[in-house]
């Protein structure tokens, strides 16, 4: 069983402060892990957290 729930592409938007767009963008481009119920999309906190991780200036 999940240990945390999965986000919303609105709610992953939210988070980073960018269109619901932008998320459906990457995940269409494969730059951010997503899992597809249906017609709605869901990511994992931990993906998310990677993304950002990923994409961080060093």
């Amino acid at each position: 069983m999940l240990s945390k729930p999965l986000l919303t592409v609105h709610e992953a938007a939210q988070l980073l402060k960018v269109k619901e767009a932008t998320i459906r963008q990457w995940i269409r481009d494969q730059q951010m892990r997503a899992i597809k119920f249906g017609r709605e999309w869901r990511i994992a906190e931990a993906d998310l957290e990677r993304f950002v991780n990923d994409h961080a200036n060093r």
